[in-house]
């Protein structure tokens, strides 16, 4: 009997009583919030100036948040705020001012992981939900039962959970549970690594992560190298995660936010494995007895794949067929060629800016959260003026081009990369 087979046997006088999970999608700045929620997520996590673990990524102002807010609202979805640093001494100044104006600024919440960082927000801005990090490396359900004894009403699950350890903890403990369904996985315990402090002397845990992990290495045995020059070397990182064939295990088992890893990924990333779980999701709960994973979901995931694809800790421990210890294997993958603004369906015309070069001749594929998924060869092409043109060279051009179907505002038009 398969782990489907099992949970749904488990759990099948429960299905009336499952709650739909939130989808929490990542939004490294204001163009990919407003994509993910366009294309799916009840929710998304971003970071702001300060604070957060991601200091690489654009991040947002206060005043980009407030936009980012308003237009979550506009589809009653949620903006979090990452303040998962472990602080230091000289990083507290300041943090009430800070935590007040993201409640000012309308977050639902924040995600945190220092116990200072936790206290003073629920000090100083009441308003603002504190949800646990996955930094705090949570695994029991004792101490899921602290932190909400504590007050918090979320718990994000260390990366290491199972699905066993899932069970114990909502059979002990009525909270929130969040668990990272799909996306990059670290190579240390839940992020719990200074290779990058010592390397680079940039502060892991504050932010500043180089991601020594996945560098390429020569590996030396008693002073020889053990691979020629001229070969590849070595790497020690972890496949990525996903978990789109086992979510009625994840919504029978209780996890309330579905979390995507990928502040630092594309919009066509963003977009693509947002739009892909939310169709999954919604098909479970439309009729849970009869769901089936469809084979084009795991195919839009692939076109979106930077890494190769795993189970993580939910199933069993990883081995070593869980890491990428050679180049990677890239799936094939699509590039953003462009966004839909709009459409005249008198003309079949669509107007596109451009995100990356396309010509004529060349096949290209619409996808959008609207049923939009189609494959054409771009055969017309006119610039703003209506001048015929061969090809989109410019970045962010706004031209014209002919459509076999119906297409509509955001939905994304990409293209082959050409690698395998």
């Amino acid at each position: 009997m398969t782990v489907t087979e099992k949970t749904t046997q488990r759990y099948q006088g429960k299905r009336h009583r499952l709650n739909k999970p939130e989808l929490l999608a990542p939004a490294g700045n204001l163009e990919k919030l407003k994509f993910a929620v366009h294309y799916g997520a009840d929710a998304v996590y971003i970071g702001g100036q300060k604070y957060g673990l991601r200091s690489n990524a654009d991040n947002f102002s206060f005043e980009e948040m407030k936009e980012g807010v308003e237009f979550a609202n506009r589809y009653g979805a949620k903006v979090f705020v990452a303040t998962n640093i472990y602080a230091h001494n000289e990083d507290i100044e300041g943090l009430e001012d800070y935590l007040r104006s993201l409640e000012e600024a309308g977050i639902s919440a924040i995600i945190a992981a220092d116990p200072v960082i936790i206290e003073t927000a629920q000090r100083a801005a009441p308003k603002l939900e504190v949800h646990l990090s996955t930094q705090q490396s949570t695994l029991n359900w004792q101490a899921v039962q602290f932190w909400k004894e504590e007050g918090l009403p979320r718990v994000v699950l260390a990366r290491e959970t199972s699905f066993k350890d899932i069970a114990e903890i909502k059979k002990h403990v009525d909270i929130e549970i969040e668990a990272f369904i799909h996306g990059a996985m670290c190579s240390s315990f839940s992020g719990r690594c200074v290779l990058s402090n010592h390397f680079t002397d940039r502060d892991s845990n504050r932010g500043g992560c180089s991601q020594s992990c996945r560098w390429k290495y020569d590996l030396f045995v008693d002073d020889m190298p053990l691979y020629p020059e001229d070969e590849d070397k070595f790497t020690m990182g972890s496949k990525d995660l996903c978990m789109i064939e086992y979510l009625p295990e994840l919504i029978e088992v209780g996890v309330d936010s579905f979390k995507i890893e990928g502040r630092m990924k594309s919009i066509h990333y963003v977009a693509t494995v947002v739009n892909v779980y939310r169709q999954a999701i919604d098909s479970y709960f439309e009729n849970p007895a009869d769901f089936v994973v469809k084979p084009e979901w795991i195919e839009e995931i692939n076109k979106a794949a930077n890494r190769p694809l795993n189970t993580g800790f939910f199933l069993d421990t990883p081995g070593p067929e869980d890491h990428i210890y050679e180049p990677e294997e890239k799936a094939a993958p699509y590039d953003f060629a462009g966004v839909v603004l709009d459409y005249d369906a008198g003309t079949g015309f669509a107007t596109v800016q451009q995100r990356n070069h396309f010509k004529l001749g060349q096949e290209v594929e619409f996808v959008g959260p609207q049923g939009t998924l189609f494959k054409q060869t771009v055969t017309e092409i006119t610039d703003a003026d209506g001048q015929a043109i061969d090809a989109a060279r410019h970045p962010l051009q706004q031209i014209r081009i002919r459509t076999l179907k119906p297409v509509y505002p955001m939905d994304m038009m990409r293209k082959k990369t050409g690698k395998k």
